[in-house]
């Protein structure tokens, strides 16, 4: 094996680079990754806009993968393996990481943002964090399985209930994840928005019913007459995500909180509390009633996998043109919603 390999940088808002750095070595516990597939998320958009610290480490974190090399004590997986990573490292000690609520673990750390993530060759994890890929399931849908997760956990979260109704806001990558995760979970009906045509048409064919832009305030005007019983809100937009999000759903319903607000949100508060709205943060995944929220994306992936990727996976690049992908990825005008790095 080479001593050194291809990894990302960010430098700056607005620049990525790939540079040689060496090749790291897995530690006890740890393995040493060999990247297939790595996703570009809207969080790596955030730091490329400048609304988040730029990161200090290698980018990305949606990633398949095969293992390349085991450190000392790890059994569950041999060379060979395809593998998708959880985004996150934990440190299997605390109270967090004993319960299913792992994601909260005190020590905390990200891949890609405080752990060199998978816009590079390779990366090194801890074995607890890797899942297994069926072979039915190829690297390119296996990259979505971390997107998805996100989407399992927000809507185990809500508590959906068999027949109720589910509004998403916003159709990125996330919110066309929580479609497919709200149907999967039983919504009788699922609404949702988007400001794109391709995002539309992308949200009618994984499963919502009803798809409204944003902008025109016909939204709030349904909801007045339907309300919902669950809101999954993806956009982060400080202006207006949460107040939109009361004001349609149902006096006792639930908002779920994905989006990434880089700014203090407005809201209603007295909306929230007369109609006594609750009000759920999701993290990322973790594990809940038994099964972890991988295993739960990697069953939809093994059923409907090829859907999702035809779907959703609109543009693809090779790692040395990581620095094209990222232009895609933030000009919505092209069409895109999952833009795809190959390391090879």
């Amino acid at each position: 094996m080479a001593k050194t390999m291809r990894a990302a940088r960010g430098r700056e808002p607005g620049r990525i680079d790939v540079e040689e750095v060496p090749i790291p070595e897995p530690g006890e516990g740890e393995v040493l990754l060999r990247v297939n597939r790595c996703g570009i998320c809207g969080s790596d958009l955030h730091w490329w806009h400048g609304g988040i610290p730029v990161p200090g480490v290698c980018p990305g974190h949606e990633i398949a993968a095969t293992v390349a090399e085991t450190g000392r004590g790890v059994s569950g997986v041999k060379a060979g393996d395809r593998v998708t990573v959880e985004g996150i490292r934990t440190c299997g000690r605390c109270e967090y990481c004993r319960s299913s609520d792992y994601e909260l673990c005190r020590n905390l750390g990200m891949i890609g943002m405080t752990i060199p993530g998978g816009f590079a060759d390779y990366l090194v994890t801890t074995e607890r964090h890797l899942f297994a890929v069926p072979s039915a399931i190829d690297d390119e849908t296996a990259q979505l399985t971390e997107p998805l997760a996100v989407s399992i956990h927000a809507v185990r979260l809500a508590g959906l209930s068999l027949g109720q109704r589910v509004l998403v806001l916003g159709a990125g990558t996330i919110g066309l994840t929580a479609i497919v995760a709200a149907r999967r979970g039983g919504a009788g009906e699922i609404l949702a928005t988007a400001r794109r045509p391709h995002q539309r048409a992308a949200a009618l064919a994984l499963g919502a019913t009803k798809v409204f832009d944003p902008t025109d305030g016909e939204l709030v005007s349904y909801c007045f007459e339907h309300p919902v019983d669950v809101v999954v809100e993806t956009v982060g937009d400080a202006n207006s995500s949460l107040n939109d999000a009361i004001a349609c759903v149902r006096p006792g319903g639930t908002v779920a909180v994905l989006g990434v607000f880089t700014q203090a949100p407005m809201l209603n508060a007295l909306f929230l509390m007369m109609k006594e709205v609750r009000v759920v943060g999701s993290m990322c995944y973790g594990r809940r009633d038994g099964r972890a929220d991988f295993d739960l994306a990697l069953d939809v992936l093994a059923s409907e996998g090829d859907t999702l990727r035809r779907t959703m996976v609109t543009h693809r690049f090779p790692l040395d043109r990581l620095a094209e992908g990222f232009a895609a990825a933030n000009d919505k005008s092209s069409g895109s919603i999952k833009v795809s790095i190959s390391a090879s």
